[in-house]
Parts: C-alpha cells; structure tokens; sequence
C-alpha cells in the first residue's frame, strides 16, 4: 500500500461574481514508502492548491471533494477537526517563501517546539530542548534558536523551516518550492539536506517545483500537472526519454541544459482559465500535435507502459497515432 493514496480530488474556490474556480480537477496519485515524488507544471496548474488541500489548509472559500489516505488514513472526511489530527504528526508541510512561515513576533526555537507542545508530542521544555537538536540536524547551531526570524539568513530560515516540519517526526514532507528566492549554492544545499533527510529518517517527500532538472537530478517519480489535472506520471527517466504527452516534452524542450547542448523552445500561449469552462483536451490550444477529437473529447489518464499513464488521445490506437516525439524533438506532424 502506498503512503500517499489521492482519489479523485476536486478543489473549487467561489469567486466574488458568484463563479467557482475549478482549481484542481480529479487528481489521483499513489506515492510509496521513501519516495522522493516531483510534482511539475507551470504556475497556475494547480500544483500548490493540491498540496494545501492534502493538508487542510485550503481558505473557508475552497470546497474540497475526494478522498486522501495517508498510511491508510482519511485525512479529510472530518473536515478540519480530523485533518488537524494527522497535521504535522502524520503530514507535515516546508512553504513556499520562508520568511511567510515564521512569526516576526517570537523566536525559532519557539516556533519549532510549538507544534510538540500542540500535539502532545513532547512537554515544553522537552520541545525547547528537541528544537535545538532538530536545528543541529539542519545545520544550525542549537544556540541560535534564540533568534528571530529576521535574523536569519534566507538559506538558514529555510533549514529552520525544515526543522519545523520535522518536530513531530511525520512520515510525508510536502516541499512547496522550497528553493524559492535562493541563490543557486543554497538551492543546492537545502536540495541535499532533504536528499539526506528523507534516507536518514525514513522519510517520503513531495517535491513541488518549476524547476525540471532538479527534479530529474533528485526524485524518481514525477507527475505533471495542466489546468488542474494530472497530465502525465512516471519514473523521471521516462518523463524525459520517453515523454506520452506532448506538454511534458514542450516543458523538457523549454528547460535550457547547462552545457547548452540544445535549442530552447518556448511552449506558445498560456495555461488555460480555470474559471471557465473546457472542452476538450485543455492543452490542445498550446499543443503541436493536436488531432481533431482533442477539440471535442477530454482525454483520460490512463497506463501507456508499466508504471507509466498519459492524459493524451495520442497514445490511443483508435486515433491513428501512438506516440509523441522525444522531449526536445520538434513533433512529426501528427494530425
């Protein structure tokens, strides 16, 4: 059994016109044991609204519909009270923009030892004396848990943000862009401190980023997300190798390589509007390998190898076509 089970989740937000935004749309994932899972997309598909849902911390505008299990749990059929219970102990979240994640008004080392005080993991001068330990474990001396946030550097306060996530020893870590604002050497470091801590401890990770080649360096599955929906899911390798939809090869085709060795493509348009209706695949407006039913048919995700599914009508034999190109090869004119 997987650690992470997601079926069918929806996320909806009401507007102030009286329209819903449908943000997230039927989301499904399986996420094993000790997994380090990307989960990649442009802004706006929807990648940051899936991991606030799996964590209840959704705004009183969002309605969530669907089911999320962790180790074999629903987390959200009690609404807040019971999605509160597995918070932190069971699933714990790193935010996107660190500095967003601390109170200005209290120490470091408060704040981490906070959350063991709320769920009775530790009293409180166990959790003062633990947040200096989980400071150390992150690369930061234990004194400066006597610290305000302010006084930390960007890189320190997302290792102290790490720590946070970790006081009560949760078996999943949602890293939302962790390595946002960063310089290029602290992104590395704060990427091999969760590399670390996730075979230290035991620990299964999703990752939620821009930024493909971190992605193929470090995790060994990934979904992509468009318009709120799973496009594509697959061990990283064949993502870039072997992509079966054609936005997952337009993304890898849009990402420059360090070495240069190939032209960058930009992906034409722009996501779609998810306050609006859409018919169809949601991609075809930006597609350069779209057939006509994709105007009028929603594709499905469904298995097109071993461990490999594919939201695209490309890979149905009834359409003509089986395959796209390769990530980075222009398309052969399917359709």
């Amino acid at each position: 059994m997987a650690l992470l089970e997601v079926r069918d989740l929806h996320v909806w937000f009401a507007l102030p016109s009286g329209r819903e935004l449908h943000a997230v749309k039927g989301v499904g994932l399986d996420v094993e044991r000790g997994e380090l899972f990307g989960l990649i997309g442009e802004s706006g598909c929807g990648k940051t609204t899936t991991v606030l849902a799996l964590m209840g911390l959704l705004p009183s505008s969002a309605s969530v519909a669907g089911s999320v299990r962790v180790d074999g749990a629903d987390v959200l059929s009690g609404g807040e009270k019971g999605a509160r219970a597995h918070r932190w102990t069971e699933t714990a979240m790193v935010f996107q923009g660190s500095m967003n994640a601390f109170s200005p008004v209290k120490t470091i080392g408060w704040q981490i030892a906070e959350p063991m005080e709320i769920h009775g993991v530790a009293s409180r001068r166990a959790a003062r004396a633990r947040a200096g330990e989980l400071l150390e474990l992150v690369g930061i001396p234990a004194a400066a848990a006597r610290r305000y946030p302010h006084q930390f550097s960007g890189g320190m306060r997302q290792r102290a943000a790490i720590a946070m996530a970790l006081s009560c020893e949760p078996k999943l870590l949602l890293a939302d862009e962790p390595t946002t604002a960063l310089d290029v050497m602290v992104q590395a470091q704060i990427l091999e401190l969760l590399q670390r801590l996730a075979r230290e401890l035991h620990l299964t990770v999703v990752l939620v980023t821009h930024d493909l080649p971190l992605v193929a360096h470090i995790c060994d599955r990934a979904a992509v997300m468009y318009g709120g929906e799973i496009a594509e899911v697959a061990a990283v390798d064949a993502l870039y190798h072997e992509s079966r939809h054609p936005y997952t090869r337009m993304l890898f085709a849009a990402t420059p390589e360090l070495l240069g060795g190939k032209d960058v493509t930009s992906i034409p348009g722009s996501p779609p509007r998810l306050d609006q209706p859409i018919v169809g695949c949601a991609f075809r407006p930006r597609c350069d390998s779209a057939v006509v039913r994709c105007a009028t048919d929603h594709p499905a995700l469904a298995e097109v190898a071993r461990g490999h599914e594919a939201a695209c009508h490309l890979n149905d034999p009834a359409t003509g076509v089986l395959s796209v190109p390769d990530a980075g090869q222009p398309a052969g004119g399917a359709g």
